[in-house]
């Protein structure tokens, strides 16, 4: 059988067939995503910015930094991060377990970490109320201690935890799971400490993932209403989050008020999300260096 050859010039001259997507292209998905964001999120962001900053920057100054609000920031922003904070280490260990390990009812553990997700915040709230109310179930042990947790910060800093717990896990179980043990099994075998492993081997990995959970379950915690109204007990400079107080200023017409507050709230998440997912991007481009040496 005789098979023709082609020359590099009919070659070039042979169309080539375009890949076929499932998707349009880039243009009109580019116009959609742009018009879904816009819509969704870019308006209604712009127009917050715009309505507190058609009253003057005196009006904003004065109704963005009066003390009941000054509070509720150092609260709302001090707890989301200290709640973040707390889940980054025991939301890994509880990964780590659920990975790692074969024990009893580790299903239903398993389960019960997204029933923050399913719970309604209100449900939530009234539940762990109950709980940790001076005659609850928690709160009378701790009673006798003089340990209050309903109705003061300390009970703010219990819901978001409780809230905030779930994005740790469901972030750092997949990347757990595809992690070869065959590097830690390595690791010892070169004469490595556990800790050693771990700080060596195994947190570089995780980095990334620790470092986007703990961003969602801040973002969660900050905005967090429903299940903290009940259990903060909204004390005046002392348990009042800044989401009620935007709340309150709506339901007294104040408008201007709760535009100032929003626009605060949105600045400070947006400055604090930006410097996490630069320390993301950062940490896992020093990762990739340090595999390919």
């Amino acid at each position: 059988m005789n098979t023709a050859v082609l020359s590099p010039d009919q070659a070039a001259a042979v169309p080539v067939p375009k890949r076929r997507r499932v998707l349009p292209g880039f243009g009109p998905t580019l116009g959609f995503t742009l018009f879904y964001l816009s819509l969704l999120v870019l308006i209604p962001l712009a127009a917050v910015f715009l309505k507190s900053a058609g009253h003057g920057f005196e009006a904003f100054w004065a109704a963005a930094t009066s003390p009941r609000v000054l509070a509720s920031y150092k609260l709302s922003f001090g707890a989301a991060l200290l709640a973040a904070g707390i889940n980054l280490v025991f939301g890994l260990i509880l990964a780590w377990c659920l990975v790692r390990y074969e024990f009893p009812g580790k299903k239903l553990v398993d389960a019960l970490v997204d029933l923050p997700f399913a719970l309604p915040t209100a449900v939530a709230g009234i539940a762990l109320t109950a709980l940790y109310a001076p005659n609850g179930w928690v709160g009378s042990l701790l009673a006798p201690h003089d340990i209050k947790v309903a109705f003061t910060p300390l009970g703010v800093l219990v819901a978001l935890i409780f809230i905030g717990l779930p994005f740790i896990v469901r972030t750092v179980q997949p990347v757990l799971e595809d992690m070869e043990t065959e590097l830690e099994e390595a690791a010892a075998s070169l004469g490595a400490h556990r800790w050693q492993t771990f700080r060596y081997v195994v947190l570089p990995t995780l980095t990334p993932a620790l470092l986007t959970g703990f961003a969602l379950a801040f973002a969660r915690a900050v905005g967090e209403y429903g299940s903290v109204i009940f259990i903060a007990g909204n004390i005046p400079l002392v348990s009042e989050i800044t989401p009620l107080m935007i709340i309150s200023k709506l339901e007294q017409y104040d408008y201007v008020g709760a535009t100032a507050i929003a626009t605060v709230m949105l600045l400070f998440s947006f400055v604090l999300l930006l410097g996490i997912n630069g320390l993301q991007a950062w940490s896992s481009r020093r990762n990739g260096l340090e595999g390919r040496k």
